[in-house]
């Protein structure tokens, strides 16, 4: 290679056989070509054979790859800092040794950054092997993304294509002493003082490997190490960005993400200490950060977990962790317009809490519903020419549930309804016309409302789904009632002049629907065609 390359691709490694042949692989094979590009790999003390992969590389690509051999240091920041110090490269791209690129992925986004004069260069990546990457920031190409209004905080792996002039004008560099999260800080302050971020979405840059081992550092750190690295890089980012809506929606990742992290379902199992020390931790970024704008904007299941730590309320915070692993979400209380989650603390005055850290907004609202819905029976009730769906079911709702019914809908609901299982419907939208009678009482395990309805089913040929509804915080929601293993009513003929079926089924969903239509069916036009029939047979007749 002669000249100065276009781009430095920086490969921190340590023990990722066999998948470093896979990445070197896909680095060589850039279409961007080897006289465009470097590949500074630096070996941390590999034990498994990546050094010697690595030296087989340089050997056979001289001048494109150099590697650096040095003692391990315990993280990706050391050698990621060994490498930059040696990148002549106008761009500098970091990739894990356990991934891979797509063929143009250089070449792209090289070209973006100098058509539209990017410091930073953000290409679409995917997981694999069940990795998560989050998505939401790949929906379009934006030349010009913000770090504050845009998803771009859930995205702050250093996995980008960064100026390296920028890096060498503020002296970016990854601290060392941060086990996990080390690229966060770098990259945050990459992007404060970036003149230009791009988002490229149209083609798949980098494919993130979850190894099959789950060796990846990042799994196998601690609580504490993990709250300690957190620490730091919310530290560093409050000397970047003053406080106010920019910080906060920095912030909104770290609370969401890395702190709601530590209280998830294996929090119970820790020791005592360290359950404490986790949530001192939570306490004082939650005292320091955690503005009312930010935690009101977090879905309640975080809000409330961030909350109870940081009230010190340790055995509420188990048993709120442990009473969801067991039983699913916790019921609402509807009351005065608004909805909370019934989580333990709900009202405690010992924790005087307010209630703002368990009410229910936005898109938690129809899962939640759904989540909670089932049959518990469904039967006929015939009087006469009279057939009615006798129906009982309960949902997780408390308190001010005068409005909950189940009505029969027409149509199929939406498939964007499917993976929250309910709705919510618009100012539009209109419920079907309320029928029938109904009773609610309160479920002896406390935690449901149960609604038994007698529904009138009209002699029509019809196919109709069976749905709850309830008003909770403003807003009308509808929610499909499912079968689960409950036994449906069999199909029954009923009327006499006219007699019509009718049959509760359970549809691919699991839902259930009441299907009606005469027992008999003539077909179009086959009236004419017996009149037809019968006049010639007369003729015939007559002769």
């Amino acid at each position: 290679m002669s000249g100065r390359p276009d781009a430095t691709v920086v490969v921190a490694v340590y023990n990722t056989m066999p998948y470093l042949t896979e990445c070197l692989n896909s680095l060589v094979g850039q279409s961007i070509g080897l006289d465009r590009m470097e590949i500074v790999a630096v070996d941390d003390g590999s034990t498994d054979g990546s050094s010697a992969e690595l030296d087989r590389f340089a050997e056979r690509y001289p001048g494109t790859v150099k590697v650096i051999h040095q003692a391990n240091s315990g993280g990706p920041a050391a050698p990621s800092n060994r490498a930059l110090d040696v990148a002549t490269g106008r761009f500098v791209y970091f990739i894990g040794s356990d991934d891979y690129l797509g063929e143009e992925a250089l070449e792209r986004m090289v070209a973006y950054a100098d058509e539209h004069g990017s410091d930073v260069v953000v290409g679409k990546m995917v997981g694999t092997n069940g990795r998560y990457v989050h998505q939401k920031l790949y929906k379009k190409n934006d030349p010009d993304v913000s770090l504050y209004r845009s998803s771009l905080p859930f995205t702050l792996a250093n996995t980008k294509l960064f100026r390296r002039s920028l890096i060498e004008e503020h002296r970016l560099r990854f601290p060392e002493d941060l086990p996990v999260g080390s690229d966060q800080p770098f990259t945050i302050e990459a992007c404060v003082r970036a003149r230009k971020i791009s988002v490229l979405s149209d083609y798949t840059f980098y494919y993130a490997v979850k190894r099959g081992d789950a060796s990846n550092i990042t799994y196998r750190a601690n609580h504490l190490a993990r709250l300690r690295c957190t620490t730091a890089i919310m530290k560093h980012t409050a000397s970047l960005v003053e406080a106010g809506p920019d910080r906060d929606a920095l912030f909104k990742r770290h609370f969401t993400w890395e702190l709601a992290k530590l209280v998830q379902d294996d929090f119970p199992a820790l020791d005592a200490a360290t359950r404490r020390e986790v949530c001192e931790g939570i306490a004082a970024l939650a005292d320091e950060y955690l503005t009312d704008e930010l935690r009101d904007s977090l879905d309640v299941k975080r809000r409330v977990r961030i909350c109870l730590a940081q009230a010190g309320a340790v055995d509420e915070l188990i048993r709120a962790v442990t009473e969801e692993a067991e039983h699913g979400a916790p019921p609402f209380h509807l009351e005065d317009g608004r909805a909370f989650a019934l989580y333990p603390g709900f009202r405690d005055e010992d924790l005087g809490l307010p209630d703002s850290c368990y009410e229910l907004v936005g898109e938690s609202v129809p899962g939640r519903l759904a989540q909670g819905t089932e049959l518990l029976a469904a039967e006929w009730d015939q009087t006469g020419e009279d057939l009615h769906l006798v129906l009982t079911a309960r949902t997780g709702v408390l308190g001010d549930t005068g409005s909950l019914t189940a009505r029969l809908a027409k149509g199929a609901m939406p498939k964007s309804a499917d993976k929250a299982g309910a709705r919510r419907l618009s100012a539009e939208q209109e419920p079907p016309v309320l029928a029938g009678e109904f009773t609610r009482t309160v479920a002896d395990d406390g935690r449901a409302t149960v609604v038994r309805g007698r529904i009138p089913v009209h002699a029509t040929k019809s196919k109709l789904g069976v749905r709850l509804y309830v008003d909770v915080a403003g807003s009308t929601y509808e929610i499909p009632v499912t079968t689960g293993g409950r036994p449906l009513p069999l199909a029954r003929r009923w009327r006499q002049a006219v007699p019509y079926r009718v049959s509760a089924n359970r549809n691919p969903k699991g839902r259930l629907v009441i299907t009606t239509a005469p027992l008999w069916e003539i077909k179009p036009g086959a009236g004419k065609r017996l009149r037809h029939m019968l006049s010639r047979l007369k003729r015939k007749v007559s002769r």
